[in-house]
This record gives C-alpha cells, structure tokens and sequence, in this order.
C-alpha cells in the first residue's frame, strides 16, 4: 500500500461540528494553519440540507487543503451575531484568523469548488504536503532513509519548514546520531514549533538520561517496591534508552501511588515522554487515558 495514498488527513480532523465556545480554536486559531470553511445553517433550513452534503464532500476532497466548521445558529447565535448572518446558509472562509471571502445560498457544487480553490488553491506546496506526510509516515513504519529523503526533498522546496527539520531530526534520533539531530533541531530556532519538532526536542531531552543503570535500579525496586526515587530513576532512564512505553507505566505507577510525588515530577516527565512519542502515538493516547483514569477516579 501506497504510503503517500494513506497520508490525506481523516475526515474527523477536516469536518467537525462547532460551537460559540469552541469558535475561536476551530476557526480563528485554526486557520492560521488551514483555510477554514465555516457553514452557518440550521436544522429547520432546506437549502442547509442541500448545501452541507456538497461541502462535506468537496472539503473531503480537497484532501487537507481546507477544513469544514459547521454551526447550528439556533444553538450558537453569538459568532453568527456577529459576523451578520441574516440568511442561511451562510458560508465564509477564513484565513490567517479573519474571514476573506464568503457566499450565501444553496450555490451549485462547481461555486463551491471554486471558492475552496481560491481559497486554498492546488499547485506545487500540495506536492509538497504529501512529501511531508510520506515522511511522517515512512518514519512511523521505520523506514529512516525514505522519511529522510522525502523530508530534505521538503527542505528543498521550503527551506525552513520546521516539520521537514522536526522529521529529519527524528530520522537521526532513530539512527542513533544524536548530535546530528540537535544540530537540525537548533537549525530551527527556538521559537519555531511544529508537532515533529517538539518531539525531537523531547527525545533529545529524555537521551540525556540513557546512561543510567537500570539494573541497579531495578534491583531497588525489587528490594522496596515502593521506591519512587527509584522508579522515578528507572523510568528517566528507559526513556533515555527510547523505551518510552515501560517509562511511561512506571511513571503511572509513580502517579498512582502518590499524584504529588516529588511536587508533581512524575506527571512532568510524563509529559515529556507523550511529546517525545508524539500526541497520536499509542504511547500518548493510552498514557493520557490510564492518566486521567488515575487523576479522576
């Protein structure tokens, strides 16, 4: 299977349904990254019923380019208010935090394609958005040197792109040259910020810690299981070795037995090792559910 036909984002993440509460991260913050569609419509409104599918379907197939935010005005009235939604279906699209463009009415589905391609329009950068998401993916299935090709291949046509320099420097991170990766990861600066590039910086972190011995230490823990010096030490330096699934449990472990241990540096470096895994990973998603678990019960 084609690495680069896997890599459209999920439907999930471009088509969401909104609210007032949620306006401004969904759409004002949001599209500062990605155009952002906005439908205002409602429940009650036939030509809503007609215009919506049509949006659905052609921000699924502009394949990330934009992301579709739908309100029900009937139950989100305030951004409606006020941007002078007086009819519906009102439809806007934002850019860089601020609306640019917009329609109203159930418009045929060749407007709708053509407002998403001024928009966002197609061209050369989505050739290179595929590259950076065959990368991201190739790394994931352990394939450093096509993610490291297909991330200097982005570096080519954007220099400076901080998820092209976050991924090479996790291809190095996964190779073992850690002074390679921090030399990319400086490369960007330290007010640069991109998912890959946090995560470089907290593996680069946690490798710090690997020189630890954790067979002393795990001989500790065998000795007092309720240790949590120890377990704390075990855990740094598992993550150090890159084995942050066991660093994670006993740091839970750690949590569990006491939630403010050490004026709370289990749960800090918890949350390091889900930077350093990355917020999708199967590390992120189970540590912050037995977390909350944890924290709530």
């Amino acid at each position: 299977m084609s690495l680069i036909g896997e890599a459209a984002a999920k439907p999930a993440d471009l088509v969401k349904e909104g609210s007032d509460k949620t306006f401004v991260a969904d759409v004002i913050e949001a599209s500062k990254e990605t155009p952002v569609i906005v439908d205002f419509w409602a429940t009650w409104c036939g030509p809503c019923r007609t215009l919506g599918p049509m949006l659905e379907k052609l921000v699924l197939a502009a394949k990330g380019r934009v992301k579709l935010v739908k309100i029900d005005i009937d139950k989100n009235p305030v951004f409606a208010g006020q941007l002078r939604v007086q009819s519906i279906p009102t439809v806007y699209g934002f850019v860089d935090g601020r609306p640019v463009d917009g329609f109203m009415g159930a418009v045929p589905e060749s407007q709708i394609k053509a407002f998403i391609d001024k928009l966002a329009p197609a061209g050369p950068e989505a050739g290179v958005d595929d590259l950076l998401a065959f990368g991201r993916e190739a790394l994931e299935a352990g394939d450093t040197g096509g993610a490291a090709a297909a991330f200097a291949k982005v570096l080519q046509a954007r220099p400076g792109d901080p998820g092209a320099i976050g991924g090479l420097a996790r291809c190095y991170l996964a190779s073992g040259d850690h002074k390679r990766a921090l030399e990319f990861v400086d490369m960007a600066g330290a007010d640069a910020h991109h998912p890959d590039l946090d995560a470089a910086r907290a593996s680069l972190a946690l490798a710090s810690q690997a020189k630890v011995d954790t067979a002393g230490l795990e001989d500790r823990l065998a000795l007092d299981p309720n240790d949590n010096e120890a377990r704390f030490d075990l855990a740094k330096a598992l993550a150090g070795k890159g084995r942050l699934e066991a660093a994670a449990a006993e740091l839970l472990t750690i949590i569990e037995k006491d939630r403010d241990w050490n004026e709370g540096a289990a749960r800090r470096q918890l949350l390091t090792i889900f930077d350093a895994a990355g917020p999708n990973s199967e590390v992120a998603r189970h540590g912050r559910r037995r977390l909350s678990s944890i924290l709530f019960s």
